[in-house]
């Protein structure tokens, strides 16, 4: 058995509420180092549960409360809630964009208990999760010819085509300097490998924009 120290507290908000109970059945059978601590259908009723803040969020993207995804996503930054989003279609625009807000991993709704814990279990150690699926989608709904890049890649390269500085695309994803600046040099390298040059950050950000990766 998992220490209670070691548990994962997690949150899941769906408006749906026989998917709401069927992914808590889920996770719960599957997964005993996490605990499930608020069950919602609705933004809101998150933000009064006492048992908020939680260490990661499985939110919806699909709720019908007109709260734009990346307010929900900067408020959930400022209380320290890791976000992975899930949602019923891949369009690789709105995949980006929630990306680019924060969000730490992106699933279909189709995916199953163990995707859905696999993601979970990453964003609880900062790491970026988007399901095959969408990865595919992301992929073939690029514009121009660019390389694949992965979803930490994506979200350094949004942040800082749209013109902050290394150190803010550093804090905004909780990584070092030094690490920003690695996946810049490994974007560059990706995108020279593909035969296109990224070189200053002018391309870099025509580029982003071409690829869908930013929208201007």
């Amino acid at each position: 058995m998992t220490s209670q120290e070691s548990r994962i507290r997690v949150g899941i908000v769906d408006d749906h509420r026989m998917l709401l109970g069927a992914l808590t059945e889920w996770i719960r059978s599957v997964a005993d180092d996490i605990e499930l601590v608020v069950v919602t259908p609705s933004w809101p009723e998150l933000l009064t549960h006492p048992a908020f803040p939680v260490d990661v969020l499985l939110l919806d993207v699909d709720l019908k409360d007109n709260v734009p995804v990346a307010v929900k996503l900067a408020t959930l930054k400022t209380t320290g809630v890791t976000t992975v989003l899930m949602s019923t279609y891949s369009d690789p625009a709105v995949v980006r964009e929630a990306l680019a807000a924060g969000a730490l991993g992106y699933l279909a709704k189709s995916e199953d208990a163990e995707t859905i814990v696999h993601a979970l279990r990453a964003a609880s150690r900062g790491e970026s999760y988007i399901s095959p699926e969408l990865d595919l989608a992301l992929a073939s709904g690029a514009s121009g010819a660019g390389p694949r890049l992965s979803a930490q890649e994506r979200r350094v390269m949004a942040l800082y085509a749209a013109g902050e500085p290394v150190k803010m695309v550093a804090e905004s994803l909780g990584i070092s300097d030094e690490t920003a600046k690695s996946y810049l040099k490994r974007i560059r390298e990706k995108y020279r490998n593909a035969g296109i040059d990224v070189g200053t950050k002018v391309a870099l950000r025509k580029r982003a924009i071409l690829d869908g990766i930013i929208v201007d």
